[in-house]
């Protein structure tokens, strides 16, 4: 019997269902069936509706927002709301800056920024990669210099997912020059309209507008926007980069393009008229797309098994966020092998009679997914990270 057979968590899964139902509504659904880029004012009004119902973040402590669900629970919603098609929401700022600062923030930051994130009133964006400090994050050169009551912070950050969209950064500096590369690291909270932020758009290849780079000049940051203890940002990002690299496994979003692909092989048929679903190859991709998924659910249960008792997932991130990432680029090379001509179109802007409705969204997809194995550390750098964890090589 499925671990989710169970008569708690089939009423649990139908309260899921039913609240889908009656707050989702065409807009949302359609914007996240057909790409990945979309506006800010969409995902604050479904935020604001899971925070309605106490759904906010189901994976923060029950102390400060949190829903108390078992890991089986939070994965139950998370899948259940992968294949409504519900929107992801503000990932960087239920993810990331607010695990961040429920772990290492001071009262008064808890009391300011937790409540606004999951009511969807605040959005923030994540202040890590520079040009030349990405996988190498440690090497970056932004620095914060401590003048009186604040922080003067100057330097240049790049792929600012996000960015046109947030209200808060929080941003990685140097504030320590003389000591080794990763001991001199803070994190900050900027606001976005301080001045002397300058934010550039940056079109990646799928047309969409999602990432930015942001230059800081002189920004004056009062000194209680400090996250944590001075000098020790390095410890906070690399747990944050854990949680960012389970969030970055999709697992039940990649169960839904899984079962949506069996759909289209089922739909669309050869020159002859037959449906895809009986050419070999077909089979063969389907049927190893669900058994590697079916590893990666395993393992991702595991890990948030780990996340809902407190504890960091440590390396077993980097594994999830490898095969996750994999998997997800072998998902859409797989869409538009079935698709064809009709997986070609990228958007509606580009005429709707060329426009097939079962390849809507695929293209887009697919060449954004060619960063999924580069952002939250590349997979490379992932692999020595096991290399050394894991197999003490």
């Amino acid at each position: 019997m499925s671990i989710f057979d169970t008569p708690e968590l089939r009423a649990f899964r139908q309260e899921v269902r039913e609240f889908l139902e009656e707050h989702l509504d065409d807009r949302l659904v359609q914007q996240t069936r057909g790409g990945l880029h979309m506006e800010r004012a969409d995902m604050a009004r479904w935020q604001a509706a899971l925070n309605r119902r106490g759904w906010g973040a189901p994976h923060w402590p029950k102390a400060f927002g949190g829903t108390g669900w078992s890991e089986l629970q939070r994965y139950v919603f998370e899948e259940e709301s992968a294949f409504a098609d519900a929107p992801l929401g503000d990932v960087h700022g239920l993810f990331l800056a607010g695990p961040m600062i429920i772990a290492a923030g001071s009262a008064a930051q808890r009391s300011r920024y937790l409540p606004k994130i999951l009511a969807g009133e605040e959005f923030w964006c994540q202040g890590f990669s520079e040009p030349n400090a990405g996988s190498d994050l440690a090497s970056l050169k932004t620095r914060a210099v401590a003048d009186g009551e604040h922080w003067v912070i100057d330097g240049q950050k790049t792929w600012l997912s996000g960015g046109h969209h947030a209200d808060l950064m929080f941003c990685l500096a140097r504030t320590d020059p003389d000591a080794k590369a990763q001991a001199g690291l803070s994190v900050f909270i900027l606001d976005m309209r301080d001045p002397g932020i300058t934010l550039q758009p940056i079109l990646t290849m799928d047309e969409g507008h999602s990432v930015n780079a942001v230059f800081l000049d002189r920004v004056r940051v009062p000194r209680g926007n400090l996250i944590g203890e001075l000098n020790q940002g390095w410890t906070y990002a690399k747990e944050l980069l854990a949680r960012e690299r389970v969030n970055n496994a999709q697992a039940p979003r990649t169960k839904r393009d899984i079962v949506e692909l069996d759909r289209l092989a089922r739909t669309l048929t050869d020159a002859d008229g037959r449906a895809l679903i009986e050419q070999g190859w077909v089979r063969r991709k389907l049927a190893a797309l669900t058994a590697d998924f079916v590893a990666l659910e395993s393992a991702a249960l595991g890990v948030i098994a780990e996340q809902m008792k407190g504890r960091e997932p440590g390396p077993a991130a980097s594994t999830l966020k490898i095969r996750g990432s994999e998997l997800q680029q072998r998902v859409s090379e797989t869409a538009m092998a079935l698709l064809g001509d009709a997986g070609l179109v990228l958007g509606p802007g580009y005429g709707s009679g060329l426009l097939a409705p079962e390849g809507r969204g695929w293209a887009e997809r697919h060449f954004f997914r060619r960063v999924v194995t580069i952002y939250a550390g590349a997979n490379e750098i992932q692999k020595s990270i096991i290399a050394k964890a894991i197999l003490g090589m």
